[in-house]
């Protein structure tokens, strides 16, 4: 048969389905054969990650933004002209008026100036624990008075006051004399690795 076609374009005859017989044949010789899949390997599905503990996560970040953020009370943050000052309750005022007086001279210095909030207290917590390590017992930690900063407010002055008060190592402090550096400073005293 002679194949016809329009302006080149040959048409192929067609061809014809095959007859059940032969669909039968083929059947019987592939009854063994077991199918495989189409690119021939093996589907592996991939490994499951490893779980994340968000909650874990979430009180860690709590964690941390509690301890760079602590509250500051508002009559805190507005000083009425008195001087701040902070003995462990329990303990005698008398030792606020010989801090005041210079009894106790300071033994090492810590100069926060410059730093943001955040590396200030890391500092201080730093400073604190190197003190206690080597029993250190009266410090000076120099704030400034916040005449570079925005709005020139001081603010490490209120934050370093709030963090010594939460550390149990401090038994009390006050401003520095004007000769320590004054409303710029605070004199710190520590427990001593005995008995204070």
């Amino acid at each position: 048969m002679k194949a016809r076609g329009f302006h080149g374009i040959r048409i192929m005859p067609e061809e014809s389905s095959p007859s059940s017989a032969d669909r039968d044949l083929f059947r019987a010789a592939v009854l063994d054969v077991t199918p495989i899949t189409p690119h021939g390997r093996i589907t592996l599905s991939p490994p499951r990650p490893p779980p994340i503990p968000l909650s874990r996560l979430r009180d860690e970040r709590d964690v941390i933004y509690e301890s760079l953020h602590d509250p500051i009370r508002w009559d805190e943050a507005t000083e009425n002209g008195d001087e701040l000052s902070f003995v462990r309750p329990g303990l005698s005022r008398q030792i606020l008026r010989r801090l005041r007086r210079g009894d106790w001279v300071a033994q090492a210095e810590l100069d926060l100036h410059g730093l943001f909030r955040a590396e200030a207290k890391i500092e201080l917590a730093n400073f604190l624990f190197e003190c206690k390590r080597r029993g250190i017992r009266c410090v000076r930690i120099i704030h400034g008075k916040g005449l570079g900063s925005k709005n020139r407010e001081p603010i490490l002055k209120l934050h370093v006051r709030h963090w010594l008060m939460q550390r149990e190592e401090i038994i009390a402090f006050v401003q520095a004399r004007p000769v320590d550096g004054g409303g710029g400073a605070v004199m710190v005293l520590l427990k001593s690795n005995t008995r204070y």
